[in-house]
């Protein structure tokens, strides 16, 4: 017989086997390190590319506007002798701005152009509301090469774009401080430069103001970018040129490097989501699996034979346990091996067919007795010859709807009736006449109430009906249809053919009463006195 002892005895040999294999990929998990390693030097070189690219953009923007305040134009408006700066001629000004706005169209960073006196005040500009800058009392020494940058990078929103705002002195011939020239560039302008950086690369080169807000982004603009939180800024900025992990500009884990240039008051960051980082790392841990794929190939025949001879019955038996534990007891499994799993098939479907056969038997003695219950509980509440409630549920009904008066003030009414003449149908033609009258006169009742109504035998021949939401008048009405409908009414008895009538009493709900049992007597007054007025009539209780 085969056992399945032999067939895990052979599977745990070949699976000594697979751990040799095993080593392997560990190894190549090590990788992980290096790969990490390796994202983090190529963000470090892109974010330093980027940095120093920035840099010499700032410089050539800066040799640009040098260029322009050279210019005699600017420098004999500044050293004009012979009317103080604030009085130039409309002509003069007007020849000045002119000026500044065709050197403004050809170089194309340029948004501003803004010429300044000595004492800051501005002399002509390219943009009709320039706005005021306050320049540095003592200009540093580089300034006079260099420039400077005067308030920091920040987002213009009526330009749609990131600027930044330089200046440089205006020199005399004989290099005295005539005044500065101020100049808007855009920071957009850079962009093509760090995307050429970028464009072998899946990272993403940020620039950000030093307090965070995104300003220029190789992928996306800069709008659709979200600001990073406070705690991510202070890592890139306490460790610059160190791999930083955070939720990026895109809500998404990156790994991220970020350099500060020290002509420009940005923070540059090189950003790439972990994920793909990741996901390379995977494609080259597939492509290594592909080539030991042929050394498992023997193992994954073998393994997959074991897996038919073994994991296939199990499975069978677990989903058929499954099965009988949902209710389902119509499982039968196939018995034909000679394992020890076939013996277990058949010992679980021998349990089965017993646990149906007393399912079956159980499932019968509960439907019998959810039968009678269901007899017992109609029985319980209603009158065995006419089919009506009985006294006993009359009583909680007519409880029910007293609360609901008092509750929510919705009227109702009480119909009290009573046969005039059966007990002399009785004493003439026995009680089998007398109970064909009751259920005549139940079924009239039935027919005479709507569905949200009760009726009930509330003893010997007096009936109740209870009508609710329903008012004196409706009330009497229906009373009237019920007395003039058992009027009509015309019973066999034998060979012999008689009929009946009935009073009627009509309580309504009031205010002042205090008990259901209230509205029952006066039901019950207004009965006696139908009866004393005549019979066969319908009579109010006051």
């Amino acid at each position: 017989m085969i056992s399945i002892k032999s067939n895990i005895l052979a599977f745990a040999v070949l699976a000594t086997l697979i751990p040799s294999m095993g080593l392997g990929l560990l190894s190549f998990l090590r990788y992980e390190a290096v790969l990490n390693e390796s994202a983090g030097h190529e963000l470090h070189m892109l974010a330093k590319e980027a940095s120093d690219e920035t840099t010499l953009w700032l410089r050539e923007r800066v040799h640009e506007v040098r260029a322009v305040s050279t210019s005699y134009i600017l420098i004999d408006a500044l050293t004009d002798e012979t009317m103080p700066r604030s009085s130039l001629t409309r002509i003069g000004a007007r020849e000045l701005e002119l000026y500044l706005r065709s050197v403004q169209k050809k170089l194309d960073p340029l948004l501003e152009l803004t010429l300044h006196d000595a004492g800051g005040q501005i002399v002509a500009s390219s943009a009709p509301a320039p706005a005021p800058i306050v320049f540095p009392s003592t200009w540093p020494d580089t300034a006079f090469f260099e420039g400077i940058v005067l308030p920091s990078p920040r987002w213009d929103g009526a330009r749609a774009t990131a600027t930044v705002t330089v200046a440089v002195p205006v020199l005399s011939q004989r290099n005295e401080l005539l005044g500065a020239l101020s100049a808007v560039l855009d920071l957009n302008s850079v962009k093509s430069r760090l995307q050429s950086i970028v464009r072998s690369s899946p990272a993403e080169v940020i620039l950000l103001a030093r307090d965070g807000a995104p300003l220029l982004s190789t992928l996306a603009a800069a709008t659709a970018l979200v600001r990073l939180n406070a705690q991510s800024l202070l890592r890139l900025r306490a460790q610059p040129k160190d791999p930083v992990t955070f939720q990026g500009h895109h809500r998404r884990e990156v790994l991220a490097v970020a350099e500060m240039p020290g002509s420009l008051p940005i923070i540059v960051v090189a950003e790439r989501d972990r994920a793909e980082i990741f996901d390379a790392w995977l494609k080259l841990l597939e492509f290594y699996l592909l080539l030991v794929a042929a050394l498992t190939l023997l193992v994954g025949v073998v393994a997959y034979w074991m897996g038919r001879s073994i994991v296939t019955p199990l499975n069978n038996l677990t989903a058929a346990a499954d099965r009988i534990a949902g209710g389902d007891l119509a499982v039968t499994l196939r018995d034909d091996s000679a394992d020890e799993i076939g013996h277990l098939t058949r010992v679980f479907n021998q349990m089965t067919d017993r646990l149906r056969r007393s399912y079956q038997d159980i499932e019968l003695v509960h439907q019998t007795l959810q039968e009678q219950n269901e007899l017992l509980g109609t029985l319980a509440i209603t009158d065995s010859l006419t089919g009506l409630y009985n006294r006993k549920k009359l009583d909680e009904i007519l409880a029910d709807q007293f609360v609901r008066f008092r509750r929510n003030r919705r009227p109702f009414a009480v119909l009290m009736l009573d046969l005039d003449n059966l007990k002399a149908i009785n004493d003439r033609d026995g009680h089998a006449a007398g109970d064909e009258v009751l259920a005549q006169v139940a079924a009239i009742l039935r027919q005479s109430v709507r569905d949200v109504d009760y009726v009930a035998r509330y003893g010997g021949d007096e009936f109740v009906a209870i009508l609710t939401e329903t008012s004196m008048e409706a009330a009497l009405e229906v009373a009237e249809r019920i007395r003039s409908a058992v009027d009509t009414l015309i019973i066999r008895a034998g060979n012999h053919l008689f009929s009946v009538t009935v009073s009627v009493g009509v309580a309504h709900s009031h205010e002042g009463d205090n008990s259901p049992g209230m509205m029952l007597f006066r039901a019950d007054h207004a009965l006696y006195k139908a009866k004393g007025a005549g019979r066969n009539r319908v009579q109010s209780a006051i």
